[in-house]
């Protein structure tokens, strides 16, 4: 009877735990190496006003089953959005975010026309991809540069950009269509139209709830998700090398290092990172160039009713805010205690917000809060996250450069995260427990 094979994970968010589980589901036996002193990356909570918020992200995807199949395994209990109706902060006013669109792109006219997002000359624009002529795109594109040539400026400017921006804190006219929109570009190449290309993206859809989320905040899954795993915190990963069985892992300090012999890696660490171990096995040029945005998150915990109506609203970078979007946190989950506001600030190429020291960026955000929802209760306590290079960039072409690194790998070698696949916690679990299924078949 054969030994089971010894796979080294590198990384121990969500990426490198749903590999190392899907490794031990399947006879393997994982061993996580963690840089930082705790697991889970961005995905952790803390207290705001003695109530335990998370840091990044709130919600999962339901679509993709991965992420909800992980905390269904941990015993975790699920709970969707108490509300689900959200705004636009433009044009001086909150208007209601549209309903029927794909990630901003319209597929119901009328809900675009009631919503009074866009100007008179801007709604005028959009039904105009209905007459035009055109090809559907052969290559990848941006998302910006198609919808701005199908159905005006505006649209990208106070829809789409803003909801991308909310997922990926990117500029729509530099994300890559296939990479960050898959389920419109398939049927994009089958409708002149890109309206009616949006409506059969979105029959493709399944009814019910979007997200959603774990009592508690989705900070609790990776500790969860730690119990029995072999997982090694503050141990930096130096180097790779093959051996004749195998990897040899190379840890601690330069002076002193040391070395862990697997018969398998996964990499499920951020690209720069990935390619620095990657370095002498396979081209690295292409991943050394994904490029990443810095973040932050301001979290409120105000002395009375939760602020304005909805789960939240966007704030289009054309309007000059900054502020990027609100979430009503205590509304949207429906907790009670005080009431719970999270801000987002910064995106792509725009880090001097960010700069800021804590308290002047609190005062920045309640003051334009202020500004969009009406007098605010009282602050009780206030929290700022900065993640720096947070979210990495999907460019145009993205998946070709993801396709052509995977082609490269050598046996034994598999790549996980948020760099490649998806940004959300549903598609990086998915990135590592496929990262597992390949290593473990010898596959890249």
């Amino acid at each position: 009877m054969s030994a089971a094979q010894v796979v080294a994970v590198v990384g121990a968010g969500i990426a490198g735990l749903s590999a190392a589980l899907e490794l031990q589901r399947r006879g393997a036996v994982p061993i996580v190496l963690e840089a930082s002193g705790e697991v889970g990356g961005k995905v952790r909570s803390s207290d705001v006003g003695g109530v335990p918020v998370d840091e990044g992200a709130d919600s999962m995807l339901r679509r993709i089953p991965h992420g909800v199949d992980l905390a269904t395994a941990a015993g975790f209990a699920l709970v969707s959005p108490a509300v689900g109706s959200a705004s636009v902060w433009t044009r001086g006013a909150l208007r209601p975010l549209p309903t029927g669109t794909v990630m901003g792109i319209p597929a119901d006219l009328a809900a675009l026309a009631r919503s009074e997002v866009l100007s008179a000359a801007g709604l005028l624009r959009v039904p105009l991809d209905l007459l035009q002529p055109g090809t559907p795109p052969l290559q990848d594109i941006s998302v910006g540069e198609l919808v701005a040539r199908r159905l005006g400026r505006e649209v990208v400017e106070r829809l789409v950009d803003p909801l991308l921006g909310g997922v990926y804190a990117g500029n729509a006219d530099l994300l890559s269509l296939q990479a960050t929109l898959p389920q419109l570009a398939a049927t994009v190449g089958q409708h002149r139209s890109l309206i009616t290309a949006a409506r059969a993206a979105r029959g493709t859809l399944a009814p019910g709830p979007v997200f959603a989320g774990i009592v508690g905040g989705l900070g609790q899954l990776p500790p969860a998700l730690a119990r029995g795993l072999d997982v090694r915190l503050r141990t930096t990963v130096r180097g790779l090398s093959r051996t004749v069985l195998g990897w040899r892992v190379e840890t601690g300090s330069a002076a002193d290092p040391t070395y862990l012999d697997v018969d398998a890696v996964v990499l499920a660490v951020p690209s720069r990172p990935a390619a620095r171990l990657l370095t002498g096995h396979v081209p690295v040029e292409d991943l050394e160039a994904v490029e990443y945005a810095s973040v932050g998150i301001v979290t409120l915990a105000l002395d009375g009713p939760s602020p304005g109506t909805g789960s939240g609203y966007l704030v289009p970078a054309v309007d000059g805010r900054t502020t990027k979007a609100v979430t009503f946190t205590s509304r949207k989950w429906g907790r009670p205690g005080p009431a719970v506001v999270r801000a987002s600030v910064g995106r792509y190429g725009e880090a001097a917000d960010l700069q800021r020291d804590d308290d002047d960026l609190v005062a920045v955000v309640l003051e334009e809060l202020e500004a969009a929802v009406g007098p605010l209760p009282r602050l009780l306590d206030s929290r700022v996250t900065r993640w720096g290079g947070g979210l990495p960039q999907y460019a145009v072409g993205h998946l070709d450069l993801v396709r052509r690194l995977r082609t490269a790998l050598p046996s034994g070698l598999a790549v996980a995260g948020a760099a490649y696949d998806g940004v959300g916690v549903p598609a990086v679990a998915r990135s590592g427990v496929e990262a597992a299924r390949a290593v473990l078949a010898g596959d890249r």
